[in-house]
């Protein structure tokens, strides 16, 4: 499967990886001219690296791309499928009144410290544990919740290319 990822051109590569980085296309790009990767772990490699060595703005605007999780008007204004999706596996898609009002509490305490939205690997836990992990984080200071939220970037990352490169070999008959 990766003679074909390292055939592809930079612009395929990115039409094909472009998502994994929420509305941040620039990081596969980068990594496109990394190539080529021998396996999925070279080239997750590759787009941690690629982050690693972007400037301070740009990875704000990567904590900036994401949305805020359970916000009623990210979901009017468009979500990208994959945020969606993995809302939706949290449950995030259909909370009570509470629980929306508690997200949004939340939600508005930490972009007021932070400047950026709350980022976790929402597939990796539940509501509860989502609650908890914001208020635990509140309590962090810019420094630590810049690099936690870039760490969760990286677990997101993980599952998309695990999901994109099972599909990829579905296609392309491994």
């Amino acid at each position: 499967m990766f003679d074909v990822i390292n055939a592809l051109s930079d612009a395929q590569f990115v039409g094909r990886f472009g998502f994994l980085f929420e509305y941040s296309p620039w990081v596969a790009a980068r990594a496109a001219g990394r190539r080529p990767f021998a396996n999925a772990v070279e080239m997750r490699a590759a787009m941690i690296a690629v982050m690693a060595e972007a400037r301070e703005e740009e990875l704000l605007a990567l904590l900036r791309a994401h949305p805020r999780l359970a916000d009623k008007v990210a979901q009017t204004r468009g979500l990208t499928q994959e945020s969606a999706q993995e809302q939706a596996s949290a449950g995030l898609d259909r909370l009570s009144p509470e629980d929306y009002a508690c997200f949004h509490a939340l939600n508005e305490a930490y972009d007021a410290k932070f400047g950026f939205p709350f980022i976790i690997c929402v597939r990796l836990t539940d509501k509860d544990g989502i609650l908890a992990a914001m208020a635990r984080r509140l309590e962090n200071d810019h420094a630590e919740e810049f690099t936690a939220a870039l760490v969760e970037i990286g677990k997101i990352v993980d599952l998309r290319l695990a999901d994109a490169l099972a599909e990829g070999e579905m296609h392309h008959g491994g």
